[in-house]
């Protein structure tokens, strides 16, 4: 089961949850004054290339345009760009340019909400475009598609997750106690935690304790 950990912002704590066992380190890269934790690119290159082979660099961004994103995947050089702007804002035709003008190498994770029916149509469309799903929960008023602590209807996730061929990270407020359930009721291909692994009262810092903690719940041990 892999494991998905955001929103890094020190290097030290990025590269101790890789030797951890997390396998997606991710980190929001450019600042548009838009959600915690964001990096310019030059920090979040820096962070990116202090990780050790075989962990995944994960660039979360809240840019809209396809120059933009670019821009952002050419001067952090990520793994994975994570799209996780409310899921209109980067449709399917720009998903599909990004495809074309990114190097083969570099991933997109498309940002899913999870909300009632017409979510596991929007999967659909956005299959052919995206090599990975994060399907979390969206609250209104916040920008974005997740980061907001709170659960959403795992089954809807698990009929997401059978319908399509991409694999789907579940996300919505994971944490030690429910991650375990999550996975029996939804079978994704990996969890992500955000909220649940930062230190009490801290919107940005990790708590590597919970981090811990919660790579052992995944893992079973």
């Amino acid at each position: 089961m892999l494991i998905q950990i955001y929103a890094f912002t020190n290097i030290e704590q990025a590269q101790a949850a890789a030797e951890l066992g997390v396998d997606h380190i991710g980190f929001v890269a450019g600042k548009y004054g838009l959600v915690h934790g964001e990096l310019t690119f030059a920090e979040a290159r820096q962070l990116a290339a202090s990780l050790p082979p075989g962990t995944k660099r994960v660039a979360l961004t809240m840019a809209t345009g396809v120059d933009e994103i670019r821009r952002m995947a050419d001067a952090v050089q990520p793994d994975i760009v994570h799209i996780s702007t409310d899921v209109h804002e980067v449709g399917v035709e720009a998903m599909s340019q990004l495809r074309k003008q990114l190097p083969s190498s570099v991933q997109l994770m498309k940002a899913v909400p999870v909300e009632d029916e017409s979510s596991i149509a929007l999967a659909h469309q956005f299959a052919p475009v995206s090599n990975w799903f994060l399907l979390d929960t969206k609250v209104r008023g916040l920008p974005g598609v997740g980061a907001s602590g709170r659960a959403h209807d795992w089954r809807l996730s698990r009929r997401i997750a059978e319908s399509v061929s991409v694999p789907v990270i579940l996300a919505g407020g994971l944490s030690t106690e429910n991650v375990r359930g999550a996975i029996e009721a939804v079978q994704p291909s990996g969890v992500d935690s955000n909220t649940a692994t930062n230190m009490p009262g801290s919107p940005v810092a990790k708590d590597m304790d919970r981090i811990r903690a919660f790579v052992a719940a995944v893992k079973g041990t």
